[in-house]
This record gives C-alpha cells, structure tokens and sequence, in this order.
C-alpha cells in the first residue's frame, strides 16, 4: 500500500503541476481563453488528477483526503513559482539591457584584439601582441578568460571584467610599441 500510495502521489504531483501551469499560460498568455482549449487541458489533466485521488481511497478512505491535500498544494506550489519566475523575468530587461552594452563593448575590445591573432601583417609588426611569455600579454589572455567566464556566470561582475580586459589590451599594445595611431 505504500508503494501505491507512491506511485499516485507522485502522478498526481506531476499532472496537477503540469495541468496547473498549461492552463496559467493559456490564461495569462493566449490571445485570450479559447474555451475549448482549456476544456481539453484540463479534462487531459483530470484524467489522470482524478484516479490519482480516487485509486488509493479505494484501499485506504483516509488517502483520498491526504491526496486532495497533496493536489491543492501542488496547484498553489505551481501558481507561487510561476508568479516568481514572472517577476524574475520582468526585472530581466533592465539587467539585459546592462548586459548588452558589456557584451557590445566585451566583443568589440575582442575584435580589437582578434586583428593581433587573425591579421598576418599586424602578427609580425607586433609579435609581443601573441607572445604570452610577456607579462601584458599574459595578464590580456588571463582578462579575457575572467570575462568570458563572468559572461555566462551569474553573479558575477560581467561590466568590471570587460573594464579590466580592456585596460589589459591597452597595456600589452603599450608594452608591444603598438602606436596610438594605429589601426584598429
């Protein structure tokens, strides 16, 4: 009996959080509630909903009240996270807003420096630009793993990386005898 109560505990947890966050969607997110949409969504979720409640109080009347329970709090469980997510998302365009800029400025130091790698000509006129035997060099390729990294890293400070990163290539071209006048 335990191991059934199981089994229909978790089927209920499963169709009730799916069902509950179908019909969120369609409600909040439709072109607005297409009847028979949500009729079929939650009929295809009591399919299930309603044996996983049914079943076990067959064997055991008290399972049938613990199972509305686990349904009720499922339902509200869902409903809480899915608001959560939502103000998560809506404070999203500010922090992306921010983070565009970084990325745009991250990518176009990166191109600055790609020329180094990429351009034969500038290679040879400025070998120390790829020699990371030097120190600005080295601290450059170090730069340019900590933005990366911080790039895809939450909680890190994406916008001091690429600030760092962009003093490290202005060092190195310094320390190479890169003219200021040159070609970027």
């Amino acid at each position: 009996m335990p191991a059934m109560m199981l089994l229909w505990g978790v089927a209920l947890v499963l169709a009730t959080a799916a069902t509950t966050y179908v019909l969120h969607r369609k409600m909040t997110y439709g072109r607005g509630p297409e009847p028979d949409g949500v009729f079929w969504d939650l009929f295809g979720g009591l399919v299930v909903i309603a044996p996983a409640i049914l079943v076990p109080t067959v064997q055991w009347p008290p399972a049938g009240l613990i199972m509305v329970f686990v349904g009720i709090a499922t339902a509200a469980g869902t409903l809480a996270s899915i608001r959560k997510v939502e103000r998560i998302h809506a404070a999203e365009p500010r922090r992306r807003a921010g983070f565009a800029d970084d990325a745009a400025r991250h990518e176009s130091v990166l191109e600055q420096w790609r020329r180094y790698e990429l351009d034969p000509a500038q290679t040879i006129d400025f070998p120390a630009m790829t020699d990371v035997r030097s120190a600005e060099t080295a601290a450059l390729t170090r730069a340019m793993r900590e933005a990366e990294y911080c790039k895809v890293t939450a909680g890190t400070d994406y916008r001091a990386a690429v600030e760092r990163l962009a003093h490290a290539l202005t060092d190195a071209e310094r320390a190479a005898g890169v003219p200021t006048s040159a070609p970027r």
